[in-house]
């Protein structure tokens, strides 16, 4: 088992990798630098190589791919994960080593919005994009995480092994977070610099179709993990619906003695009794969520036995 492992997800990034290993290398001297090259067309494996790092493959596209193959493999008490396009600051490292071998963090997020990233970052939406990701997920699962979409993470061995790797592409960061508030882990908070792509080197990141893909990562994972306030919403929305369109039918009757629109009634009927049926729906999902949550609490007490009885021998 490795001390400290920095893992390093690539895809065609020639012109920054060798400044990456290089910087990682001289930030922290006793780790492991793992470049997993994800079917790069240009140098990217070959300059890491050169570099002093050791290179593995993923060949199945996409950056939740790399990280699923990654977390798979590695077997670290420490694991720094950096993206390959020189845009975080290496200094940083140990600070977020420390939290996690010192300090019991499980998750040490690199903080970009609280420092150069809204002045450095020349890409308007995606500005915005992080400041909605941020505030939705805050909002949804009442925490205070300062940065969702950062590359640029530390976690601990019981983190990497019991996280389910769902998504395939770079929603994948807002499916760690959400993981980690789930499951009241420890997440801390380092304030990291960030510095635009260099000239010449292309983001992979599409600002609307993964922007999407992220909302929807929200929308998914907010109905598997809080499944009673999920259907509980709509649960509301078909009542409120429902009695809307009930009440001049109702008043009706009070005036008449008569039901005029009948058809009118009977979809009101059904569509409150998709409300019910919505609310219980949400109850018994949220007791199958409490019981996924002791397994996992179960197999988390077992993963760091096992870190413990390893790093013994």
């Amino acid at each position: 088992m490795d001390k400290i492992a920095v893992l390093i997800p690539c895809y065609n990034e020639e012109k920054t990798i060798t400044k990456v290993v290089t910087d990682a290398k001289a930030a922290l001297p006793e780790a492991v630098i793992y470049v997993y090259d994800n079917n790069s067309t240009d140098r990217t494996a070959q300059l890491a190589k050169e570099a002093g790092a050791v290179i593995r493959h993923e060949y199945v596209q996409g950056k939740g791919n790399v990280i699923r193959r990654m977390f798979r493999e590695i077997e670290a008490r420490c694991y720094i994960m950096v993206d390959g396009d020189d845009t975080y600051p290496m200094e940083f490292a140990p600070e977020m080593v420390d939290k996690v071998l010192n300090h019991n963090a499980d998750m040490v997020v690199g903080d970009r919005l609280s420092s150069t990233y809204f002045s450095e970052n020349k890409r308007p939406f995606h500005n915005m994009g992080n400041s909605l990701v941020r505030s939705s997920i805050n909002h949804l699962f009442d925490c205070d995480v300062k940065d969702i979409m950062t590359g640029f993470r530390a976690f601990s061995y019981g983190f990497v092994k019991t996280f389910p790797v769902l998504s395939k592409g770079f929603e994948i960061e807002t499916e760690m977070t959400i993981h980690a508030v789930y499951n009241h882990m420890q997440i801390d908070n380092v304030i990291v610099d960030y510095r635009d792509r260099p000239e010449g080197s292309v983001s992979k990141l599409n600002t609307y179709s993964d922007g999407f893909r992220v909302l929807g990562t929200i929308f998914r994972l907010y109905r598997d993990y809080k499944p009673f306030g999920f259907f509980s919403i709509f649960a509301l929305l078909l009542a409120v619906i429902s009695i809307l369109f009930f009440i001049p039918v109702l008043m009706e009757y009070i005036k008449t003695g008569l039901v005029l629109k009948f058809p009118t009634l009977i979809v009101c009927g059904f569509v409150m009794l998709a409300a019910i049926q919505s609310f219980f729906a949400g109850l018994m999902l949220s007791n199958m969520a409490q019981k996924n949550r002791r397994d996992f609490e179960y197999r988390f007490t077992l993963v760091c036995e096992k870190e413990r009885r390893q790093r013994e021998e």
